[in-house]
């Protein structure tokens, strides 16, 4: 997919948005950076003239303009009803961010993307409502409602994917799944959701860039015989579980420090529900798994066709080292 020159400037505006709502002193000066957020990425959701592309569009457009409006609300209280108005200002960031329960439009509109435009969804949009949660949680009410919404999202994220064959919506409940992760290392320490957000981000984008060249949106078109070379057979199911956290790939790196700090800060039920979803979510895994471990069958690699495909031979190698990480230097991580 070719992007217009224009849509560059939409980008820049875009992190923008994100650099002005992240370092606002005032909840003004936040919201004015998300507005700007959400009018950079109207544009680059909506390239074609396609009924998808404008439907995903327009219920994001509806969903984030709910939620600014719940902050403006909120943002009036704040004199009559401190509380009250934090509380409902955190609402409406969780419901930006797409987590539990505010996360029914996350995989609706996910699947109205392209794998480029789902890779901003996943990881530059989720930024600045993340960075002021984190600010808001000065009390130990809003903390307890950010690890009730971590446990939900851990749920959703791993029930939600059962008997689904669509790939984007199966990322849609990877990322929810994952942003409960997220949120309970925000209760605890900013230093802690920023290192996961760091190695989620990198492992997911990955993960949709293959996807993108492969132009696969279903688990039926992994069966295509079409692939670039025999290589991408083993890094795609190998990418696929270094997402799930299994180790010693290096999605297991932030998952396992993780692990080491909810049991010193005793948040061990917390910690059964994150460990349980990651199980059930290794299922979706395992099924985008078993097209590749029939196609590495002798009758069927005999007669696969390897076009060549200069971008994909170019990002492959860079791939591969970045999800086997944790396999190649695994002590100095185990060690922490």
């Amino acid at each position: 997919m070719t992007f217009p020159l224009s849509y560059l400037f939409f980008f820049l505006t875009l992190i923008l948005g994100t650099l002005l709502s992240i370092s606002s002193s005032s909840w003004f000066g936040a919201w004015i950076g998300l507005e700007l957020n959400l009018l950079s990425f109207i544009p680059l959701i909506s390239i074609k003239m396609n009924p998808y592309f404008s439907e995903a569009a327009l219920k994001y457009f509806l969903i984030q303009a709910l939620a600014s409006t719940l902050i403006i609300m909120s943002s009036c209280l704040i004199l009559l009803a401190p509380m009250m108005s934090m509380s409902l200002i955190l609402m409406a960031l969780l419901l930006k961010l797409g987590a539990a329960p505010f996360h029914f439009w996350f995989p609706q509109i996910m699947e109205g993307l392209s794998w480029p435009q789902t890779i901003l969804l996943m990881t530059i949009q989720k930024l600045a409502p993340m960075f002021l949660i984190s600010y808001l949680l000065t009390s130990p009410t809003l903390s307890q409602i950010v690890i009730l919404s971590a446990s939900l999202s851990a749920i959703t994220g791993a029930l939600g994917g059962f008997n689904i064959t669509k790939l984007r919506k199966i990322m849609a409940f990877s990322s929810i799944n994952h942003m409960s992760w997220m949120l309970i290392a925000m209760s605890i320490s900013d230093t802690m959701w920023l290192m996961y957000f760091f190695f989620y981000t990198l492992i997911s984008s990955s993960i949709a860039i293959l996807f993108h060249f492969i132009k696969a949106f279903y688990l039926s078109d992994l069966l295509s015989p079409n692939y670039p070379k025999s290589f991408y057979v083993l890094t795609l199911p190998l990418s696929l579980l270094s997402l799930g956290g299994l180790p010693p790939f290096t999605g297991f790196i932030p998952k396992w420090i993780m692990i080491q700090i909810l049991i010193l800060n005793q948040m061990i039920f917390p910690l059964l529900i994150l460990l349980l979803s990651a199980l059930v979510t290794l299922y979706f895994y395992l099924r985008i798994l078993t097209p590749f471990i029939l196609l590495m069958g002798p009758s069927l690699s005999f007669n696969m066709k390897h076009p060549s495909n200069t971008s994909l031979s170019f990002f492959l190698p860079f791939i591969s080292f970045l999800n086997f990480l944790g396999l190649l230097l695994p002590f100095p991580f185990i060690s922490m």
